[in-house]
């Protein structure tokens, strides 16, 4: 019986794909008006995201180097004069972004399935960030704390430590915890890797998942997948 859950964030209680694809377009849209690639930017945004924050969580690059990095990246693909003060640019984007963050219908609900356990978030977004977007959804005080990789000292998912990390943060071992994300790799196997349980939030039924492990489509189904 489990007596822990923890949450990924973006993707299983934020619908952080549709914020930032939002922000991303209206973000092209205001330094090249009528831009012929604007429908492509979403998809262009999102392949650079995990590459620049797969550096940052190595410890390649700061935080901000790694938003620097994704915006130059974006200017040369999309034939855009690259601004000279990066930060500035990327908060442009930011603010887009923030103002389309939304929680999925489902997340409320389906935290409130669950909270006779130790509930947790654990995800690998800044820690500043992942909390204010906790607040913006209206789950402060609900899910248990924010565990990112900066208060775990430096471990991401899918880093054993970021896991093992976690589940001590709730006062419990690792078997005694279960995660629920959408993605496969940080979500279901890096925690099975270390005794704790798993659930897929396979929101879009788009690919096929790996054997043994529950699959959900919606987080109200959690309830019914896990023991309580």
């Amino acid at each position: 019986m489990y007596k822990g859950l923890l949450f990924d964030l973006d993707g299983t209680l934020l619908d952080h794909r549709a914020a930032a694809n939002a922000a991303i377009t209206a973000w092209l849209e205001a330094r090249a008006p009528g831009h012929p690639r604007l429908a492509e930017a979403a998809a262009s945004w999102e392949a650079l995201e995990e590459p620049h924050l797969a550096a940052w969580h190595a410890g390649e690059c700061t935080w901000q180097e790694q938003r620097r990095r994704r915006i130059v990246a974006f200017c040369r693909e999309f034939g855009l004069d690259v601004p000279g003060d990066l930060d500035t640019a990327f908060a442009s984007f930011a603010a887009h972004y923030r103002r389309n963050w939304a929680p999925y219908p489902d997340a409320a609900a389906g935290v409130a399935t669950v909270r006779g356990l130790r509930l947790g978030v654990l995800t690998n977004g800044g820690q500043t960030m992942q909390e204010a977007k906790v607040r913006a959804i209206g789950l402060e005080g609900l899910v248990g704390p924010v565990l990112t990789g900066e208060v775990l000292g430096g471990h991401y998912k899918p880093s054993p430590g970021a896991y093992t990390g976690a589940a001590e943060a709730l006062g419990l071992a690792p078997e005694e915890v279960v995660l629920v994300g959408d993605d496969i790799a940080k979500d279901v196997l890096g925690p099975a890797a270390v005794g704790m349980g798993a659930v897929w939030l396979d929101r879009h039924a788009a690919q096929p998942g790996p054997d043994g492990f529950p699959r959900i489509t919606s987080l109200t189904e959690l309830s019914l997948v896990i023991r309580l």
